[in-house]
């Protein structure tokens, strides 16, 4: 096992060492089912964490697995540069060996490109089942990418983005007695989240818990006490239909799944981040817009990337 791990490390490294290209999944494979699970790598804690997080779903969904490190290294020489390449290439080598030797089965490739880490994520994304990137620390988003370029990725990929923070015990070590968690909104339900999210909830064995906050009307406050309380009973029975007829048809395709919903009053981002206590993977939904100031993350997902300690996934939708 240790040549062999020995060897797997060398080619590794040959290959890294000679790819320039942005990574293969820039360009629409033919085999749309069988799209690779992209992890941004940086040799970080973070990225260890996010790199294990996806080594583990690409098995679970029998998947190929690209590690992706991206660095915009200056077309001059300059002082330590070189040796500071080599040496990043190494580590990517050593995990791409390290996943061979510990995950058999697991095909997995890995990229060391000179290019900018927003503009190779965004390539990779389109052709990939899922971006995976570090997170670090709460009310921070670093990682493989640091502040407005982890908000140009988040806003702008086409696929799943996932968020891993470091774990001490472990990437997944209860994921199979924690809940996947879906943040929805009833009035515009998004049949990717649900789709990602059962699928998800599925692969795992979990329950899925599907929770939907809202809010008394505006002005509501000025109403007399009994017709607040009857305007906030019929908006209560009304969205708990909704989020019923909602989950209908995904519970049909996927029978295996205890989906479970929950009606919470208050504000959604709040709501989302408490629920998130008890969860192993939350899922949410992202629109997909153009804005001219360039992309926006709504409050919820904003809350959910700075906030919740279990990995978040974010899925783009129209």
């Amino acid at each position: 096992m240790a040549d062999d791990a020995t060897r797997r490390l060398d080619a590794a490294r040959t290959r890294s060492a000679t790819d320039t290209r942005l990574p293969s999944t820039a360009h629409e494979p033919e085999n749309t089912v069988n799209r690779p699970i992209v992890v941004g790598f940086d040799g970080s804690p973070e990225s260890l964490a996010a790199t294990d997080w996806a080594a583990l779903e690409a098995s679970r969904r029998r998947l190929p697995l690209e590690l992706l490190q991206a660095w915009p290294w200056p077309k001059t020489d300059v002082l330590g540069t070189a040796d500071a390449i080599t040496w990043s290439r190494h580590r990517l080598g050593a995990k791409e060996a390290t996943l061979h030797a510990e995950l058999a089965g697991l095909e997995v490739t890995s990229a060391h490109v000179p290019h900018d880490p927003a503009e190779a994520l965004e390539a990779a994304g389109r052709g990939a089942t899922m971006l995976v990137l570090g997170s670090r620390g709460l009310s921070t988003l670093q990682g493989f990418l640091v502040g407005s370029v982890s908000q140009e990725v988040l806003g702008r990929a086409t696929c799943p983005v996932v968020l891993v923070r470091v774990r001490e015990d472990g990437p997944e070590a209860d994921a199979q007695t924690q809940d996947v968690l879906i943040g929805l909104d009833v009035r515009q339900p998004a049949d990717d989240v649900l789709a990602f999210a059962f699928e998800a909830a599925a692969l795992r064995s979990a329950r899925l818990r599907a929770v939907h906050a809202w809010a008394p009307p505006v002005g509501s406050e000025y109403m007399a006490f009994a017709a607040i309380g009857g305007a906030e009973k019929e908006l209560s029975a009304a969205a708990s239909t909704q989020l019923a007829d909602t989950l209908t048809p995904w519970r049909t395709r996927y029978p295996q799944v205890d989906a479970r919903s929950d009606l919470v009053r208050g504000n959604a981002a709040d709501v989302v981040v408490d629920a998130s206590a008890t969860a192993g993977l939350v899922v949410l939904g992202r629109r997909s817009r153009r804005l001219p100031l360039g992309p926006h993350l709504g409050p919820v997902v904003h809350a959910a990337i700075h906030h919740v300690r279990c990995p978040v996934v974010i899925v783009p939708h129209h």
